[in-house]
């Protein structure tokens, strides 16, 4: 295949040169021709450099910093739903997902731009977890959570940014489950040199400078794994890659720029809402390879600590809620809803669901809980703005067929 089908999102600041690295590494194993790479950034960065480096590079691609996503909005006829990607904030590549619902992609992935391939088939790995089927290793714990660093937790002890306190010490169990090509929606690549830790843990580490004392290595993993339903995972997005299906119940949370403070939970919750949604729709998350390189640069763990604070309790019972959601007619065969939906549309249904219960839950008994109503609120105002996007490509289709 060599038309352009995957949207490879990098939001970035300053270490934008790490594209270099993944182009080569799609060049070498063939896949240069099927990537569209487009970074989100600021007005205040370096833009014609980044586009520059793509012109470079000679790949297809874009950059969008604030104004030019502000101009995008009204070209898209959607101004009134600009606030659901909050600026100069990791969650703006909830940007990334709006454009490729746009466009023709099928397939996006999540770089983050501290982070570098390893000599192996970077994108190919991927594309191969997606089409997965056969029998793949299945974990479950007893706490309904899973570690995706479990496989050497006995040498390194660490769990992951965003895995609850409440579930720590489980019991793990592994199984095997049986794929049909196309159950796996989202395909999570673990990393290498500084670990995805959240800020207490850090400091539990022995780190004042928002790394980790202790590192992972490629042999910290090793089969890749699917969780099993009803468990979650930590999903971190700086090493992901995701079916087009998925991006209704795949927004990136807003975070950073509200009243209350809360920051770092952008990704993790929205991998709690997507496996969530796959368990209802039937489908699977895999874990494990591709591996990248992670570079975090060093930065006061305190500073890291400050966001995630004001939503420490929240981040204990928010997967509680999203369990409870059972919405109607969206289930697929392992789900048992009846009758089922198709692709995006089971997803969206199960996205809306969630949406409500937040939007509508009583928190108040939980620190910051109205932030939950806040994150539910502008959950909603997400399938508007992806049902705005196909109005106005409807209209575009009618025009060009008037022509």
């Amino acid at each position: 295949m060599t038309a352009t089908d995957t949207c490879v999102i990098v939001p970035t600041i300053r270490e934008y040169e790490c594209v270099r690295e993944y182009v080569a590494n799609a060049r070498e194993h063939g896949h240069a021709d099927r990537l569209f790479f487009l970074l989100v950034t600021e007005d205040f960065c370096e833009v014609e450099a980044m586009e520059q480096m793509l012109d470079e590079l000679d790949v297809a691609g874009a950059v969008f910093d604030g104004s030019d996503r502000e101009a995008w909005y009204g070209e898209q006829g959607m101004s009134e739903y600009g606030h659901v990607v909050p600026a100069a904030s990791h969650a703006e590549t909830s940007f990334g997902l709006l454009y490729m619902w746009a466009g023709d992609f099928e397939y996006g992935f999540f770089i983050d731009d501290d982070t570098l391939p390893h000599g192996t088939d970077f994108f190919g790995g991927h594309y191969a977890n997606l089409a997965r089927d056969g029998q793949t290793r299945e974990v479950a714990s007893d706490e309904q959570w899973v570690n995706v660093l479990y496989q050497n937790h006995d040498e390194h002890g660490l769990y992951p940014r965003g895995y609850p306190y409440a579930a720590v010490d489980e019991t793990v169990t592994e199984s095997t489950a049986t794929l049909d090509a196309g159950d796996v929606v989202a395909s999570q690549g673990l990393w290498t040199n500084v670990p995805d830790l959240d800020a207490v843990r850090i400091l539990m580490d022995g780190d004042l400078e928002g790394l980790a004392q202790t590192r992972t290595t490629a042999d910290d993993y090793g089969e890749d794994f699917v969780v099993a339903p009803d468990n979650y995972l930590t999903v971190c997005s700086m090493n992901l890659a995701f079916r087009r299906r998925v991006i209704p119940a795949f927004y990136q949370l807003p975070m950073d720029d509200n009243e209350w403070d809360v920051g770092r939970f952008d990704d993790i919750w929205s991998g709690v809402f997507l496996k969530r949604a796959a368990d209802l729709v039937g489908d699977r998350v895999l874990t494990g390879t591709p591996l990248c390189e992670h570079n975090k640069a060093p930065r006061p763990t305190f500073d890291d600590l400050n966001s995630e604070v004001p939503a420490l309790e929240l981040n204990e019972h928010v997967w509680e809620v999203v369990d409870d959601v059972t919405p109607e007619r969206t289930g697929g065969a392992r789900a048992g809803g009846t009758p089922a939906l198709d692709g995006a549309e089971a997803y969206r249904a199960a996205f809306a669901a969630m949406a409500d219960a937040f939007a509508e839950g009583d928190f108040s008994e939980w620190a910051n809980g109205a932030f939950l109503n806040f994150v539910g609120e502008h959950m909603r105002d997400w399938l508007a703005a992806l049902d705005a996007l196909d109005v106005g490509a409807r209209a575009t289709q009618e025009v060009a067929a008037d022509d």
